[in-house]
């Protein structure tokens, strides 16, 4: 099972890229453990809804996915990246969606 999720603070607006098969949305997630140090996390999203342009650095965010490593070439070198690939961000505020995007994952988790 490959369940994620993250709870922290957007360290940039969303950016976007284009691609053949549709858009994706990019954001940089910093989470923070209370005697950690703080962790960013990369977070891609592929054809988010319009709702995913209306956040800004310093939101406050809940991220449900996956985590995935994918390979590209660059430089003539094979290089990778470990992501979180959003099934939804949601603002953390929004206690009753985040509640239910948490209870959708148990779900998952326990096989349901």
């Amino acid at each position: 099972m490959n369940i994620v999720v993250l709870q922290g603070t957007l360290s940039r607006a969303p950016e976007s890229r284009s691609l053949q098969q549709g858009e994706l949305a990019t954001y940089e997630v910093t989470t923070r453990a209370e005697e950690a140090a703080a962790v960013t996390a990369p977070v891609v999203w592929f054809d988010p809804p319009p709702s995913a342009w209306k956040f800004d650095a310093g939101d406050e965010v809940t991220v449900v996915g996956e985590v995935r490593r994918r390979f590209f070439r660059s430089n003539g070198r094979t290089e990778s990246r470990t992501e979180v690939v959003a099934r939804t961000v949601l603002p953390t505020r929004r206690r009753a969606q985040v509640t239910r995007a948490l209870e959708s994952a148990l779900v998952e988790l326990e096989g349901g």
